[in-house]
């Protein structure tokens, strides 16, 4: 299944992307995409709804994030070694984790906003894990069991907040708008190997990023087992998991976001976004 939330900011209903194409409204069915929802039990229970008998809802409508309640948003650095090239930074021993603001998270196509006295807000497409049923001290081999599913993220970036400033990284990453999800949950079943996934960004019709989750460092499994070793994780939670290479960070010279570009990205088979950039 294809998940999703749609309406406006702070009032988005649950709904799901049907065989046809047309987004299903899923109100009076489920409260949210998210919580118990998440799990196998309440997928499997969606799974049995006449999805050509649910209201249609308008094309046109705003998609929000594609899941509701997420307590923690958790990033995965230099999780692809080519992108740790272009950084300059060695390939870690062990998963970096640092964490993002969930006051950053918007929809899909919602716009970039590049904060105040930034002059260094980058890109970066990537794959985000939805966790569906509490992980702790989880083995490798049954991490997968306890994802609800997959969705393009944007780890949008101020570097100079990020790495030119005293401290950790978490203040060039939580910014208003730094974090695009969606435009759906599509659910495990649905993706075959989340290690064999293609995924680009454009930035005003340029591609910049073409990458393929075949080359991150530490997989999707191995992450939700890492990361329940120290934190447990519960339902919504986000687990965004490292960029290819291609980000402005990168480019020789530096090429950073300025007011009026457009950034598109995607994940075969996840869907894809469009962002218009704009200032605060």
């Amino acid at each position: 299944m294809k998940l999703l939330r749609h309406g406006p900011i702070g009032a988005e209903r649950p709904g799901l992307l049907a065989a046809d194409g047309t987004i299903r409204d899923l109100t009076g069915i489920v409260p949210d995409i998210g919580g118990a929802v998440l799990s196998d039990a309440g997928l499997s229970a969606l799974r049995g709804f006449d999805t050509a008998a649910l209201p249609v809802v308008d094309a046109a409508t705003r998609l929000g994030p594609c899941v509701a309640g997420t307590g923690k948003f958790i990033c995965i650095g230099l999780n692809y070694a080519d992108h740790a090239a272009e950084s300059g930074m060695a390939v870690p021993p062990e998963p970096v984790i640092f964490m993002k603001a969930t006051s950053a998270i918007c929809g899909p196509n919602d716009p970039i906003i590049i904060p105040r006295g930034s002059e260094k807000t980058d890109w970066e497409v990537e794959l985000a894990v939805i966790i569906g049923t509490k992980a702790k001290y989880v083995s490798k081999e049954d991490a997968l069991n306890h994802v609800a599913g997959f969705a393009v993220a944007n780890d949008v970036s101020e570097r100079a907040f990020q790495t030119e400033r005293a401290g950790q990284w978490t203040k060039g990453k939580s910014c208003d708008n730094f974090g695009q999800l969606g435009p759906w949950l599509v659910t495990r079943d649905e993706v075959a190997d989340p290690q064999d996934l293609s995924m680009w960004l454009t930035v005003n019709g340029v591609k910049v990023q073409n990458g393929s989750t075949k080359t991150m460092v530490y997989g999707v499994a191995h992450v939700v087992s890492y990361l329940s070793q120290f934190m447990t994780l519960h339902p919504g939670d986000v687990i965004s998991t490292g960029t290819p290479p291609g980000v402005g960070m990168g480019m020789k010279p530096p090429r950073y976001l300025k007011a009026g570009d457009v950034v598109e990205l995607g994940i075969s088979g996840l869907g894809q976004q469009r962002q218009d950039v704009i200032a605060d």
